[in-house]
């Protein structure tokens, strides 16, 4: 099926282009359309918590159907809204250069003297195993872990997310704010979590990015397993509530 696609405001500006013709499978969804732009266009990657959809000129849900010859809208936040927004998602994809570059570039503005970015990547040495998981871990003690799996409860890892950035704008004044986080198999040496912190002063922006990573890290139900050539071990401790 063939769909037109606009742009308005920031995701126009960013993307470089207004109005495009955009080739679906049938049955294709809202959902997959936007998947499909971002394969197109990265930069839009890191909008995904920020932007509405319109199909025919009427708000839609993400899972709804597209028929050929519609009309959909991406809507980034209107004028009449809050002047900030977190950039929060989780994402199946490789967390790339350029995506780090694009928060480089478009997180921070001219008021903000402090840009911090933290980068976890996977690594082969074995984590803490959760409980229930120390006889495996035994099993494959003095082994490399060859690549880590991420599982999350996506929804409700996002609301923790979103608490998470409120907490940090109460307590630190820091309102830009970017969380990413993958899901899947991630290889060795690859990202797998980015937070990024824009402020004034560094001080703010340090203590930021400190306070979104160590309560991502037991709060938001994302969880993490070792894989080894012959076997896997979850990896963790019980989540903490918090709230």
């Amino acid at each position: 099926m063939n769909v037109t696609v606009r742009l308005f405001a920031i995701l126009r500006q960013q993307a470089g282009w207004q109005v495009r013709q955009l080739d679906l499978p049938g049955a294709a969804t809202v959902e997959d359309a936007w998947q499909a732009l971002v394969a197109q266009q990265p930069a839009l990657a890191p909008t995904r918590s920020i932007v509405r959809f319109a199909v025919n000129r009427h708000y839609a849900a993400a899972d709804q159907a597209l028929a050929d010859g519609d009309e959909l809208a991406l809507i980034p936040p209107v004028s009449g809204g809050a002047d900030h927004q977190p950039r929060l998602w989780l994402t199946a994809d490789p967390i790339s250069d350029d995506l780090l570059g694009e928060l480089r570039r478009t997180l921070p503005t001219a008021r903000d003297g402090a840009f911090v970015i933290f980068v976890g990547q996977t690594r082969e040495t074995p984590g803490t195993p959760a409980p229930g998981e120390e006889a495996d871990a035994a099993r494959h003690a003095g082994q490399p872990v060859e690549e880590l799996d991420y599982e999350a409860y996506e929804e409700m890892a996002l609301d923790v997310l979103r608490r998470i950035a409120g907490e940090i704008e109460q307590h630190f004044g820091v309102e830009r704010l970017a969380i990413v986080h993958r899901t899947g198999s991630v290889p060795l040496g690859e990202p797998s979590v980015v937070v990024a912190a824009a402020a004034p002063h560094r001080s703010a922006a340090f203590e930021a990015a400190r306070y979104a990573i160590d309560e991502l890290k037991t709060r938001a139900p994302i969880w993490k397993s070792e894989q080894y050539r012959d076997g896997s071990v979850w990896v963790g401790s019980p989540a903490r509530g918090g709230e």
